[in-house]
């Protein structure tokens, strides 16, 4: 995992949480998740420090990939690629 904003992944789907607070947001990616195929990549973008302890829970317990997670603008930045569902 990469803490730098110089170059962002490529991803398939982008899901803004901005203004939501825990549980919500975790509650959003699983469903958002559900739509997705294995190996895709999932761009998250939050504003709730909890997420950066969630998000790494969220993927580790479910078998994702957190490819990058960054600080940017005030906001938090995600990339997961989906594990096997």
């Amino acid at each position: 995992m990469v803490d730098s904003a110089d170059s962002l992944p490529s991803c398939h789907a982008e899901l803004d949480t901005t203004g939501l607070y825990c549980p919500e947001p975790i509650m959003l990616m699983h469903n958002k998740v559900r739509d997705m195929q294995a190996g895709e990549v999932l761009k998250v973008i939050a504003s709730d420090p909890a997420t950066t302890r969630d998000v790494p829970k969220f993927c580790g317990f479910l078998g994702h990939d957190l490819l990058h997670q960054c600080e940017q603008e005030g906001h938090y930045l995600y990339f997961i690629r989906l594990g096997h569902s």
